[in-house]
């Protein structure tokens, strides 16, 4: 069985060829390869919150340093922690957690 994606969850429709990719572009989770995998499924779907650039809320987000406090507190990136336990993955490679002040 296939786990979900961001934009399976979202329905948002920023997919490659989705309903509004060409209104609002395709959205960098559905097509960041560096993140192929993390979190076992393809590109950044299940590790969204570490994509710059993706839309939440309909409003374009920012760096994961810039989202990083409002997606934790995200249903999604809740049920991704909890399926994937000691496996999961929160940043990307080369990637930072910032302590804000």
């Amino acid at each position: 069985m296939a786990l979900e994606n961001c934009w399976d969850v979202k329905v948002c429709g920023r997919t490659s060829g989705g309903a509004k990719a060409a209104e609002l572009g395709v959205c960098p989770a559905a097509i960041d390869t560096s993140a192929d995998g993390l979190n076992r499924e393809m590109n950044g779907g299940r590790i969204c919150w570490a994509v710059t650039g993706t839309l939440c809320g309909g409003e374009v987000q920012g760096s994961f340093a810039q989202k990083q406090v409002s997606c934790t507190i995200c249903e999604f990136y809740k049920s991704v922690k909890a399926g994937e336990g000691p496996d999961f993955k929160m940043m990307k490679p080369g990637q930072k957690f910032v302590k804000r002040a």
